[in-house]
């Protein structure tokens, strides 16, 4: 039974993408949905070869302190199985509240869309890719 516990129903999909988990949030997350989701992800990665999970947040409009705790939350525990995780879609209305409220999303690389997120876990757990807008140091006069 995909998606089900004690009888509900998991709301967001959960799709698997080879090695990722995509998930894609639209709305708000309410309490028994991100118990569920979390569940949901923590599951699939224990019983798939699952290293990276991607929260595609393009379609979320407003990321308050319980969301920013949902998404760390998640993040902490993907990271505990082995599974990377990095946030994509973040609105800059979204960047600015998080900063306003002081969350920081430990453990939660970002990256701009899905396709860039995609890239950042092929990259491996310990490169990061050149950011293509930044000089490094080496490049400067």
């Amino acid at each position: 039974m995909t998606g089900a516990r004690r009888g509900h129903t998991s709301r967001v999909p959960v799709l698997a993408l080879g090695e990722t988990l995509l998930i894609t949030l639209q709305g708000q997350l309410h309490h028994s949905e991100a118990e569920q989701l979390q569940h949901d992800i923590t599951r699939r990665i224990a019983h798939s070869r699952v290293t990276g999970v991607v929260i595609d947040i393009s379609g979320v409009d407003i990321v308050d302190s319980f969301l920013g705790r949902v998404l760390a939350e998640i993040a902490s525990s993907a990271r505990l199985m082995a599974a990377r995780t990095v946030l994509a879609g973040m609105r800059p209305a979204v960047a600015i509240t998080l900063v306003e409220l002081g969350l920081t999303l430990p453990g939660l690389r970002t990256a701009l869309d899905v396709e860039r997120a995609m890239t950042l876990l092929e990259h491996g757990p310990s490169t990061d890719p050149p950011h293509p807008r930044r000089a490094h140091h080496a490049d400067l006069p």
